[in-house]
């Protein structure tokens, strides 16, 4: 079975609309250990509009008190450099967490969020110094990749350790089509082909990106499937699940003693 890395943007982006740490990132963070997952995802974006460089310390302080059952996955792209906002750079965050797990992806700052896979030949030269300068006995390097067999051998090429197929796609033909259409069979071979080729070459097979309760039972049959990260759909759902009951309660409360 594929290990599950909550992504918790989306609980910091709450508690950004206001001031004060509510809700506390770093609860939520120890929620998802006791809940069975084994991984925390961070993407610590320049403009800090969700996740902050001090949440990715906070949790790695939490996380090295429950290792080595609890990873650390940190995302963002390695060439986003110190800004006047406070964000220090991504080099000096993995100089400070030293994570599990990186995984690399191609954002710029004006993206609203991860939308394609690297272009590997375009960017050989300068992310292969990267992935060297990431790489140690105990941090793994992953890349962010669309479901292309020149992009997963070129990955190996650099030295990744894994790579993470970005799902969008899947996700999208699968909300238009469902499971047993064509198109959503004939876009999962694609994924299948790419993750299967990532196992013949000897790197690990992550996957996220819009991945949910409805379309992950059908991803989760990818082949060499290690790791899912997933964030958005998980506090949708949340909500969905407790918010009938978390009204009652504060009618509850309303009540006269």
């Amino acid at each position: 079975m594929a290990k599950l890395s909550v992504n918790l943007n989306k609980i910091a982006l709450v508690r950004n609309s206001r001031a004060g740490q509510y809700p506390d990132v770093l609860s939520f963070a120890k929620c998802a250990f006791e809940a069975g997952a084994v991984g925390i995802t961070l993407h610590p974006r320049p403009d800090q509009r969700h996740v902050r460089p001090s949440d990715v310390m906070d949790i790695k302080s939490l996380l090295d008190e429950l290792s080595p059952i609890a990873e650390l996955n940190i995302e963002g792209n390695p060439f986003a450099v110190a800004n006047d906002s406070g964000y220090p750079g991504f080099d000096k965050i993995i100089e400070k967490s030293t994570p599990n797990q990186i995984t690399l992806v191609p954002d710029d700052a004006s993206q609203l969020t991860s939308d394609h896979g690297w272009e590997l030949k375009k960017e050989h030269n300068r992310l292969g110094k990267k992935i060297e300068k990431y790489r140690t006995p105990k941090t793994r390097v992953s890349l962010f990749l669309d479901p292309d067999l020149t992009q997963v051998r070129l990955a190996k090429e650099l030295g990744a350790d894994r790579i993470e197929l970005y799902t969008g796609p899947f996700a999208e033909v699968f909300d238009r089509y469902g499971s047993a259409h064509p198109t959503t069979q004939n876009l999962f071979g694609k994924y299948s082909e790419a993750a299967i080729l990532a196992g013949e070459l000897g790197l690990g097979v992550n996957a996220g990106h819009d991945l949910n309760l409805h379309n992950l039972t059908m991803f989760s049959r990818l082949p060499n499937l290690a790791e899912v990260s997933i964030g958005h759909a998980i506090v949708v759902d949340a909500l969905h699940v407790g918010f009938n009951q978390t009204i009652q309660d504060y009618l509850n409360a309303l009540q006269p003693n």
